[in-house]
Parts: C-alpha cells; structure tokens; sequence
C-alpha cells in the first residue's frame, strides 16, 4: 500500500468515500444508483440513435442536443466504476494515477456540457432572432467545426489538472470525500505546495460561471425579441421553444452552486449533505437531460413512442 520515496513516506492508494455510517446499507443504496446510471445510459444512447439515423432530425438544434448527449454520457461512464466499486463490492482503493485520469474525464465532460449549453443558448437566440438566416448560419460544416472547437478548448483547460497533480507529493491523507475523484479534492491530500492547483481550479470555475454569463446574455436578449412580439399567444409560442434548454440549464448549474454554497458557507454541515449533492451533480443531469428532451421535443417523443408501438404490435 506504501511505496518509500527518500525520506518521506508516498501514499500509493486513496480511498474514496460511499455514505459515511451507512456501510452496511450500501448494497442497498447500489440499486438506485445503478438504476440511475440505466436509465440514464440507455436514455442518451436512445436520443444519439434517432439522431444519427432520422433524417429529419439533422438540424443543427438536434446536433446540439447529440453533443450534450455524448457530454452526460461521459460524465456517467467516468464515475460508473468508482461508484459501482464502492456501493456494490465495498472497494474503495483508487491507484493516483488511476484517480487522476478520472478526475480528467469528470472535469472534461463537465466543462464540455457546460459549453454545449451555451452553444445551444445561442442555437436559441439565433433561431428567434434571426429566423430567416437560421439555416444559413448554422450550417452543418459549421455546427462540426463549432463543436470540435468547444472539444479542443475544453480539453486543454482541463489536461493542467491530472499533470499538476501528479507533481505534487502525498504522503500522510488518504481519504477523499466523494464516490469519485475531483481535482479540488485530490489537491487538499497533497502535502507539497498546491498553489498552482488552486489557482489554476479557480480560473476554471471563473471559465465556467462566464458560460452561465453568457447564456443569462442570450436569453436577456431573446426576452427582448419575445417582448416585441405583439401576439400573446405567438410569446408564449416561441418561449416554449426554449423551455428544454432552460430547464438542462438548472439541472446541470442549480447542483454545482448548491454544493458551492454548502463548502463556503456550511463547512460544519453534515458530509451526507455534501455527498449528496456532489452525487446529484453528477448522477441527474445525465438523467434527467434524455427525459425532458423527449417529453418537450415533439419529433424524439413521436419517434419514441413510435419505436415502442412496433414492438408491441
């Protein structure tokens, strides 16, 4: 478990937390969790096939909405193992590196949906704003190119984390306080100088709360268009059109800001609280983005429904 590095002893394994003072319930708690991770597997796969294989769902909304599948699809295939690991076999050792490179791909796809969100927020704005050169702004080269763009960006403001962590020495905590690794938590184990962790961690919060900036942005400006609109009922028509983005918005930015609050100013709170919250972050989104997109998104819901119909006739 230890491994001897000149004069100091290297933690070679840490142990990441399930429900503290609930152990012996965890078999119990893993059938929630692992119905969770289902549905919402299964529900970002069902979203990407009828994407990929209906014509008529090749717009640039519905390639949007393929993106921030793909996104919450990560961020559940990223924490499956450690959170499976722990609620079903009690096993919760993590290697560095291994905690690292999950930690990586957490932060990544986060960062990822929360830049996905913002191009949609723009989707949205362009698509009432500028109705009539919707189709010739969002072209699908562009839509490609915008995506792949997001991507890139996304993957060089994270890659500093796991690389500065593995500078740093960890030689007498162990334990983390999540299901699964994060970058703000692996830094507190460090027993060298975390200065650049937690400096660099919070540019990438600032990255972060810019995109719900810029999204609040968007949508000032398209409550300005709706307003101008002089039909009650075509305002209600159009705003309905953005329905299922807002709500993906409070699902993915409502957790992250509660658990913010929670560290800053309830630092004597209970941890179940914390843990809680964290697993909300990153267990309902990925959840819960597949069902209100099918439930709004007449087209997908249609489709659904169709696909079950067949089965069953």
């Amino acid at each position: 478990m230890f491994t001897v590095n000149s004069s100091e002893t290297e933690i070679s394994t840490f142990f990441l937390i399930g429900i503290p003072g609930m152990e012996h319930a965890h078999i119990w708690v893993s059938i929630p969790i692992c119905l969770m991770y289902l549905i919402a597997i299964l529900g970002n796969c069902t979203i990407l096939f009828f994407i990929k294989t209906e014509p008529s769902l090749h717009e640039p909304m519905y390639y949007f909405l393929s993106m921030l599948a793909l996104s919450d699809l990560g961020l559940s295939l990223s924490s499956l193992p450690t959170m499976l690991r722990i609620f079903l076999f009690n096993a919760p050792g993590i290697s560095p590196d291994a905690c690292f490179a999950q930690e990586f791909f957490i932060h990544g796809f986060s960062a990822m949906e929360s830049s996905v969100l913002l191009i949609m927020s723009f989707d949205r704005f362009i698509a009432i704003c500028n109705p009539l050169r919707y189709t010739s702004i969002l072209t699908s080269a562009r839509v490609i190119k915008i995506g792949l763009a997001f991507s890139f960006k996304n993957v060089l403001l994270i890659l500093p984390f796991p690389l500065t962590l593995k500078h740093l020495r960890y030689c007498k905590k162990t334990l983390l306080s999540h299901s699964y690794c994060l970058h703000q938590d692996v830094m507190k184990l460090a027993c060298s100088d975390n200065k650049v962790n937690v400096i660099y961690g919070l540019f990438v919060a600032v990255t972060g709360t810019l995109d719900l900036g810029f999204i609040f942005m968007s949508y000032m400006m398209i409550l300005k268009a709706v307003l101008s609109i002089a039909s009650q009922k075509q305002r209600l028509k159009v705003l309905n059109t953005c329905v299922s983005h807002i709500c993906a918005v409070l699902i993915f930015y409502v957790p992250i800001f509660s658990l913010t609050v929670i560290y800053r100013f309830a630092k004597h709170s209970s941890p179940i609280v914390r843990i809680f919250m964290a697993d909300v972050f990153l267990l309902v989104p990925p959840l819960m983005n597949p069902i209100v997109y099918c439930v709004k998104s007449q087209q997908i819901r249609n489709m659904v429904l169709g696909k079950l119909c067949q089965k069953h006739s």
